[in-house]
């Protein structure tokens, strides 16, 4: 799969492709994010415990074996990384489709609003769609009102489907949305 390098401009936002000096930021954003959004829906024992130094080293073996996973971070003059998203094909029973799935977008927790979300969701679609994927998926918590919100603001729907995800062994109700992407337009 051959993919055009990142780098897009949304004001003072830059998003660009992530790279392997990435992984300590991506690792912070992905945490903090997580523990920020998920408070009251997962347990809080599972999110204490989450770790930046193990999350970077998972983000370094990531980026280093799955190439058909794009992966970008959102920039911030005098900030550094603030937000990081990653897509690639649809999963499902431990196989690969020719759908795409947006498998995970965070912005730090004090930059929410600030525009990061927004940029890394436009050029996550851009690429997405000009890779040739006829839409893409999501899996979101079910109780997370805020970024479902965000994810319907960005065009996606819910389409019915619904599955638990365990967490520290508690079962989480997830829900899956979907938006059609437009293929790019010709030059």
């Amino acid at each position: 799969m051959t993919t055009r390098p990142i780098t897009a401009h949304t004001s003072d936002i830059t998003v660009r492709d992530m790279t392997a000096d990435d992984c300590e930021a991506v690792a912070t954003v992905r945490v903090r994010g997580w523990q920020a959004a998920y408070a009251g829906m997962m347990p809080q024992a599972y999110l204490d415990a989450l770790d930046i130094a193990e999350d970077a080293e998972r983000r370094r073996r990531f980026l280093a074996e799955r190439n058909t996973v794009v992966n970008a971070v959102a920039e911030r003059p005098g900030l550094g990384v603030i937000g990081w998203a990653c897509y690639g094909p649809y999963r499902a029973d431990g196989r690969r489709f020719a759908r795409g799935e947006l498998y995970a977008i965070y912005v730090l927790p004090e930059q929410r609003g600030t525009g990061a979300g927004r940029a890394l969701m436009a050029e996550m679609l851009a690429r997405a769609a000009a890779e040739g994927f006829p839409d893409l998926s999501l899996w979101v918590l079910k109780e997370n009102a805020p970024a479902r919100r965000f994810y319907e603001r960005a065009g996606f729907a819910p389409d019915g489907a619904e599955e638990p995800f365990e967490v520290g062994g508690v079962l989480v109700p997830e829900m899956r949305y979907v938006r059609t992407l437009s293929p790019p337009a010709a030059g």
